[in-house]
């Protein structure tokens, strides 16, 4: 089945101003693709059958303003213990806690607003649902629970991002100024209402028959870490580990889900809709509709899943090679640290996921004007190397080789003591070698925000945080079985001695770095200003306690009625 995207723009209110709302419609069992982009629609139009299908579609589309985004991975991957920055970008600042991560960030900003646009979307649909006729009853709650759950979702990021939030249950409907920073502990009610109202009416399904549809299980993996974080926020409750672990255990046992057999194949180009897969958020390749809004006022918003741009290291200017669309467009922005290289991924002989998720070999793509020989450029062992197309160009074995056995090699090695911002080893997990060309910024490729693998890792840690060592120990040996290389399952696995914390902090490192998890777990673990200090060079000068919340957008509170007396920035910003 193909998604058939369909764009419509509405006008509606939100804050202190009027804003044009992309309605990008991820979901159609049609096998053509029909374009109609609309213009101009009536305010009444939600109020119809179509409109009403066309709005949940929309507020679908609000959660590519953070997954595959630069945004959403500098909020995430930047300033963690893992990553660090690369040579170029403009955002290397959210890596290391300067000044100029102030109030007039631009990712910030458009997160809170884009994120708001998508409330009001999820306001309208459950506001405006008792006056749609058309729609049979059943199909009327499920797409009310989808809505709360995207609404639940919104939220559950912002306040973990900033803390006390203005918390909208209604759609805005005019202009308004008059905003309140509501405590963390009745946004987190709000979220819990929201999901366990849907749950009882999404689809108990694997994966919806009209795939990316929020699904039963996906509702699950989020109220479990909803209560997971609250248990470590000032809203937090005796029981929130409790209510969690049998949700987990829902989706890892009811549902059919499984943990792919080979780690490797859990990114694997083509294969993104797989049984580990809990959720999925959808992108296409045609570039009209790829994209997370499409409005005058935001235009920096319509580059797909671009995730594949990021983690790149410079390849295509080294001897032998160019660029191209199956090593990438790299504009590294994030790089490794030291610990997450060598300790987080220390272990190369039994597991499997350095190998799985990084590149390690580049091959030959270019002879050049002087018949494949060329002078090296960065492995001083050597003064020449000679290729021929497809001959390794460049190995990455992940260890220090001597000079001398980097001499017998008839290609460049790139050993660790060599890496610096250019060079160093790349996540191969997004690359998208299905772009148009070796230019193009949009990728088509879906986003997985949830999979089992992580599912494992929340019950692993509610387990442990409960008291259930043997339990936590025998979840998180699933995971690491599942990460050996074949016939090292038992060197995988731990005894309940190593079953600890620290333990799980770095297996959550080496199962989910890059997908957008990090600094937010850091942050759940209330460890993330002692481990940027111990493991983040860059931003280790700057961090301060502070730092566990980014700062509300200026133009926020500028517009409000009241200014920073009525709805004040975060501390330290």
């Amino acid at each position: 089945m193909k998604n058939i995207p369909k764009t419509y723009r509405i006008n509606t209110w939100i804050k202190a101003g009027t804003l044009a709302l992309a309605f990008s419609l991820p979901f159609s069992c049609q096998d053509v693709l029909q374009e109609d982009v609309i213009s101009q629609i009536g305010n009444n139009y939600l109020n119809t059958s179509k409109g009403f299908e066309d709005g949940v579609s929309a507020a679908y589309t609000s959660m590519r303003a953070w997954y595959g985004t630069e945004r959403g991975h500098s909020m995430t991957e930047f300033g963690t213990d893992i990553y660090t920055n690369g040579a170029d970008g403009s955002w290397k600042f959210m890596n290391t806690y300067t000044t100029d991560f102030d109030s007039q960030n631009g990712f910030v900003r458009e997160i809170w607003d884009e994120f708001y646009r998508g409330i009001n979307t999820c306001n309208a649909i459950i506001d405006r649902s008792v006056n749609v006729t058309g729609i049979n009853e059943a199909t009327m709650k499920q797409r009310i629970a989808e809505v709360k759950f995207i609404r639940a979702h919104h939220y559950f990021l912002m306040v973990q991002l900033f803390g006390p939030l203005d918390l909208r249950l209604t759609e805005t409907l005019l202009p308004t100024k008059e905003v309140a920073r509501t405590p963390v502990s009745e946004v987190y009610t709000a979220i819990i209402a929201d999901l366990e109202a849907a749950i009882p009416d999404l689809e108990a399904l694997k994966a919806s028959a009209q795939y990316g549809r929020v699904t039963r299980p996906a509702a699950q993996h989020l109220l479990a870490k909803v209560y997971m974080t609250k248990a470590t926020s000032e809203a937090a409750s005796s029981d929130d580990y409790a209510k969690a672990e049998p949700l987990l255990k829902s989706v890892i046992n009811d549902y059919g889900f499984i943990l792919l057999p080979d780690f490797a194949q859990v990114h694997q180009f083509g294969n993104e809709r797989n049984d580990e897969i809990v959720w999925a958020i959808q992108y296409t390749r045609d570039p009209l509709t790829n994209q997370q809004t499409n409005t005058t006022a935001n235009p920096v918003l319509n580059n797909g899943n671009n995730s594949h741009l990021y983690f790149l290291m410079e390849y295509d200017t080294q001897p032998g090679m160019r660029r191209d669309t199956q090593n990438g467009r790299p504009f590294k922005r994030f790089r490794m640290t030291p610990y997450a290289i060598n300790t987080v991924f220390g272990d190369r002989v039994n597991d499997s996921r350095y190998k799985a998720s990084f590149k390690d070999v580049y091959y030959s793509n270019n002879l050049g004007t002087n018949g494949g020989k060329f002078n090296t450029s960065f492995d001083p062992s050597k003064p020449s190397v000679t290729f021929a197309l497809g001959d390794t160009a460049i190995y990455i074995p992940g260890y220090e080789m001597s000079l001398e056995e980097r001499a017998k090699k008839p290609y460049q090695v790139l050993v660790p003591s060599r890496y610096d911002e250019r060079l160093f080893p790349a996540l191969k997990k997004h690359l998208d070698p299905g772009r148009a060309d070796l230019t193009q910024e949009q990728g088509g490729r879906d986003f997985p925000a949830m999979r089992l693998g992580e599912t494992y890792l929340l019950l692993a840690e509610t387990q442990l945080k409960l008291g259930k060592v043997a339990e936590a120990t025998a979840t998180i040996n699933a995971v690491r079985r599942r990460a050996a290389f074949p016939g090292k399952q038992a060197e995988m696995e731990i005894t309940e001695a190593q079953m600890t914390m620290e333990f799980l902090m770095e297996e959550r490192a080496r199962e989910l770095i890059g997908e957008q998890f990090r600094w937010l777990d850091l942050k759940r673990w209330g460890v993330l200003v002692e481990r940027v200090k111990s493991y983040n060079a860059q931003g280790a000068p700057n961090i301060k306690d502070f730092h566990v919340l980014r700062p509300i957008p200026q133009n926020q509170i500028d517009r409000a009625e009241g200014g920073a007396s009525a709805f004040p920035q975060n501390e330290g910003y």
